[in-house]
């Protein structure tokens, strides 16, 4: 598990991302928690303490599940919010969470039908 992600796959996502002009991040750290639930103030810090970029709750145990089976797998973070840690905001709640991702959600399936077409 130490790559859990596939690399044919990942690269695709970012060629098909920067094709359609897609502000991305081309890497970073996931930590992913039992939801669904918003991390505490003190797992916050924690995740940042360790390098974690996004905190999420959909990547265990699903990469872990296709890389025994031999099964491509690649993820997709749509970021909707800082998590708890930055106090210099109200905390984030699912409303917050849903417009957001509401905005964004077409960005995400555009990416997909394009990035599919490629495989």
């Amino acid at each position: 598990m130490a790559d859990p992600f596939d690399n044919f796959l990942r690269t695709k996502i970012i060629e098909t991302a920067n094709e359609l002009k897609m502000k991305i991040f081309e890497k970073g750290t996931v930590v992913t928690i039992e939801g669904p639930r918003f991390s505490t103030r003190a797992e916050s810090n924690m995740f940042r303490i360790w390098g974690a970029d996004v905190v999420n709750m959909s990547t265990a145990p699903e990469a872990i599940l296709a890389n025994e089976l031999g099964i491509p797998y690649a993820a997709i973070a749509m970021s909707t919010d800082y998590d708890c840690w930055k106090t210099d905001e109200a905390p984030v709640t699912w409303g917050d969470v849903l417009k957001v991702f509401n905005q964004n959600v077409n960005h995400v399936i555009d990416l997909l039908v394009n990035t599919i077409g490629k495989i």
